[in-house]
Order: structure tokens, then C-alpha cells, then sequence
């Protein structure tokens, strides 16, 4: 055993100075914390065997596993004085902000989302020889966190026609969640998935304003409702309030009568005065023709 121990320590030792012969390797850290909704940089920096190299170079970055994870971002660089070129950048998120030909890769990724929590891995690529080529194997593991966010709050009714109040907010870590308002002891129920947390406030008692409070360590978030519970009304409050409603229509059926009397007054004067002018004007007509008879001569002999 101790000749077998001694055989795998010599043949790690054989395969250290190979690697470090090679003269080839990638610094990079193994977790990064980034903030829902700003920018995080991913640093990457390597080594290689040669002394100058201004030969086409190409930067890559993909996600998940390396060597066969999908690509997020890709330049490539022609000689030493071109810029590297964006081939990919994944939804247009991911910035160079290393110079390559200074062996560093670090990228920026902006707006960061849930979706961007992953492990990443960088790799170089100089033209020609087939080995020329070197990938981080262990990568980066991009970790997200989040003040707290009211994401949904609501009053709902339930299958026995109670009612009950559920908000649900985001964060990491995780929030906890706390429901203050009207003195109530009501019973409660908490779930939570991934970044998300849900409580809910079971058969509400009291009228009035109930908050939802989701605190963790970046930060606090609030949200409320409002209960208000529907009251019959009393027989005499009912009587009233018919008898309201029904003066309410006579007034209006009042005025409607009192404008169909007043248009129809209107209507019959204007008829009277037609008449009577068009009687006036038969008079003089008829004095016209009377003083033009008489006016006329006899003829003389």
C-alpha cells in the first residue's frame, strides 16, 4: 500500500510540473455576488507559454459546464492593435472589460436578473496549434442577492364565503414576512419557492388596514390592503331610503311634465300670432284692391 500511495504521489507530482511546463493557466475566483437589477464583473485573468503573440485571439465565456456550456459571450481580436470584436453577448448583456492581449478576459454583466444566477467559465484561443487553447475547469459561481420586493398582494374569498388575505414577496436571502392591522388572531400559513415567499391571513374578522412587512438583510418592503365587510341595512333605513328613491323619480317626472306644458304653450302662441298676422295681411290686401277700383275714370264721349 504504501508503494502503491508512493507511485500516485510521484505520478502527481509528474503531472503538476507537466501542467506547470505547459505554461498555460486561468486565475479566476470561485464565487462572485452580484444585485438583482445592477452590474456585476466577472474577473478572468491567464498565462501562456508564449513571449509575444500577435496572431488572432479569441475570448470566450460560457455558462454551466465547461467546454460544452452554452455561450454567453465571444470576441475576437486580429492582430495587436484591433480591438476585440463582439461575435456574442447574450441579450446584449455582457461587456469586455479586460484587455485580452494584456491576458484578461473580465466581463461585465448589466441588469442583472434571477435567469443570471450560474456558474461561468472562461477560456482563451490563439490561432494555430490545436493546444494553444485553455479554459477555466472549476469557473465561477455567480451568486444573487435582493432587497426585499412586494411582489402580489391580495383579499380573496374563500369556499365558505370568509375571507383571507395573502401577500407574496421576493428577496434573497429569502424575506420574512409579517402581517400587522385590527386586533385579529387570526391563523396564518407561510410558503415559499426559490426567491419567494407567501403568507396568508386566514378568515378576516375585523374592518380595517392590514400591512405585509418583508424584511431581510439588504432591506425592508411593505404593502396593504384594505377590508371592509358588507353590512345590512336596517328596516328603517331601508324605508327611507325607498322613499327617497320614489320622490327622487316623481321630481324628475314633474320636470318632464312642466317642459311638455311650458313647449307646448310656446308652441300654440307662436300658432295665434301666425294667424293673425296672416289675417292682417288679407285686410290690407283687401283695401288695395277697393281704393284701386274706385280710383279708375269713366270713359268720356
Amino acid at each position: 500500500m504504501k508503494g502503491f500511495g508512493l507511485f500516485l504521489a510521484c505520478l502527481l507530482c509528474i503531472c503538476k510540473k507537466g501542467l506547470q511546463s505547459n505554461g498555460w493557466s486561468i486565475q479566476v475566483p470561485s464565487d462572485a455576488t452580484g444585485e438583482i437589477g445592477k452590474a456585476v464583473v466577472l474577473p478572468c485573468t491567464f498565462t501562456h507559454p508564449h513571449k509575444t503573440y500577435d496572431r488572432t485571439l479569441t475570448a470566450i465565456w460560457r455558462i454551466k459546464e465547461p467546454y460544452d456550456g452554452m455561450v454567453v459571450f465571444k470576441c475576437v481580436t486580429h492582430s495587436l492593435s484591433d480591438l476585440c470584436k463582439t461575435a456574442v453577448s447574450y441579450k446584449n448583456k455582457y461587456k469586455l472589460i479586460g484587455n485580452p492581449r494584456h491576458n484578461n478576459l473580465s466581463i461585465k454583466i448589466d441588469n442583472l436578473t434571477w435567469s443570471d444566477s450560474n456558474r461561468y467559465f472562461c477560456r482563451v484561443e490563439f490561432s494555430g496549434d490545436l493546444h494553444d487553447k485553455y479554459e477555466s475547469r472549476t469557473g465561477i459561481r455567480l451568486h444573487l442577492i435582493a432587497a426585499p420586493r412586494i411582489v402580489n398582494i391580495t383579499i380573496g374569498s374563500n369556499q365558505d364565503r370568509t375571507f383571507r388575505a395573502q401577500c407574496t414577496a421576493e428577496g434573497e436571502p429569502l424575506p420574512s414576512l409579517t402581517w400587522t392591522g385590527p386586533l385579529f388572531s387570526n391563523a396564518t400559513s407561510v410558503t415559499s419557492l426559490n426567491h419567494q415567499i407567501t403568507k396568508e391571513l386566514h378568515y378576516l374578522t375585523h374592518d380595517g388596514k392590514y400591512t405585509c412587512t418583508a424584511v431581510n438583510s439588504h432591506g425592508r418592503a411593505e404593502g396593504a390592503v384594505y377590508f371592509y365587510k358588507f353590512k345590512a341595512a336596517s328596516g328603517s333605513l331601508i324605508v327611507i331610503l325607498m322613499f327617497v328613491t320614489l320622490g327622487i323619480k316623481v321630481l324628475v317626472l314633474l320636470a318632464i311634465l312642466g317642459i311638455a306644458v311650458f313647449w307646448r304653450a310656446g308652441h300654440v302662441t307662436a300658432q295665434s300670432r301666425l294667424s293673425r298676422q296672416q289675417a292682417q295681411d288679407s285686410t290690407y290686401e283687401n283695401l288695395d284692391r277697393r281704393n284701386n277700383c274706385g280710383s279708375q275714370r269713366l270713359p268720356t264721349e
